[in-house]
Order: C-alpha cells, then structure tokens, then sequence
C-alpha cells in the first residue's frame, strides 16, 4: 500500500477574507433603532416601516443603545415633564438636556427603559382605544396597583409587569 503524505503549509499562505452575511430582516451592530418607541406604542401594520422589529432585532438594538431621539420621542409621547421622566429612566434632568438634539446613543440600560414605558403606553392605548385615555391612567393611582401610578411603579421590570398584568385584566373585564 502506498502511504499519502501530506504538503506542510508555507508560512506564506495568504490571509483569507472572512464575509459574514447577515440574515435577510437581521440588524447589524450600527443598526439606528429609529422608530423603536413608535413601534411599541402603535404596533406594526403591513405598510409600516417599523415592522421589521422583531424581538431578536429589538435586542440587538438595545444593545448597541437607542439614538437619543427615541427618548424625545417618549417624552413627547407620554407628555411627561422631563423632572418627572428622566429619573424613571435612571439619568439626570441635566443629562437629559444636555444632550437634547444629540445625535448620540443611550446606554443600553436606558434604551431598555425607554422600550418599556413605550411598550405600557402602548398596551394602555390598546385597551383604552385613545392615547389621552392612555396617558391619563399610566399618570393616575391605581386601585389593583394600591394606589400606585402606574408609571412610577414601572420602574423597574416587576413593576412594568404588574403594570402588564393589571392592563390584561382590564382588557379582559377582570375586576381589580
């Protein structure tokens, strides 16, 4: 039989070019998470843009952190003052205007929080059926939270599910 040897690689070889392709809907790292706080309080429709945020593109985007803008956009949304907002979100009222108009990112932390108050106004609106309805009991004490409002109580993420959990119920006639 005959023995194979194999040819010891040169030390020369030449570098290979590594292409990664991403998934046809699949956000790159440099994604901008525009339109994410829109997303979550009107939802997606066939013709809208912000459909492509699937839960695994939402992730990779608040990793990388939303553009400032999304916070504005909350702030605008919730008709919030920014005294009141900006501790929710855990940064300061200077911070908040320091960077008004920045182009820059929030922490991934503070992204994540921006998309959670957009996801209770958004569910709020579903079952209210009118965003000022909406508004107005996220800013109320509410008896199934023990008189907490709803917004302050959404502060961290158990919050925001007994938030979640009391909306259900109201959707669905539960009295609480």
């Amino acid at each position: 039989m005959g023995s194979t040897t194999t040819k010891p690689k040169s030390k020369t070889v030449a570098a290979r070019t590594v292409i990664h392709r991403r998934r046809p809907g699949a956000a790159s790292a440099g994604s901008s998470g525009a339109g994410v706080v829109k997303f979550c309080v009107q939802g997606s429709s066939p013709a809208s843009t912000v459909a492509q945020f699937t839960p695994a593109r939402l992730v990779e985007v608040l990793q990388v952190g939303l553009p400032f803008q999304e916070l504005e956009d909350l702030q605008t949304r919730l008709a919030v003052p920014v005294e009141k907002l900006a501790p929710m979100l855990g940064i300061s009222k200077a911070t908040f205007h320091r960077r008004r108009g920045d182009a820059g990112k929030l922490p991934p932390a503070v992204s994540d929080r921006v998309v959670r108050y957009a996801r209770l106004l958004g569910q709020a609106l579903k079952v209210f059926e009118d965003i000022e309805s909406a508004k107005q009991w996220l800013n109320a004490p509410q008896l199934g939270l023990g008189g907490a409002i709803p917004l302050e109580y959404a502060k961290t993420e158990m919050g925001a599910r007994e938030v979640e959990n009391l909306l259900g119920r109201i959707e669905y006639g539960v009295y609480s």
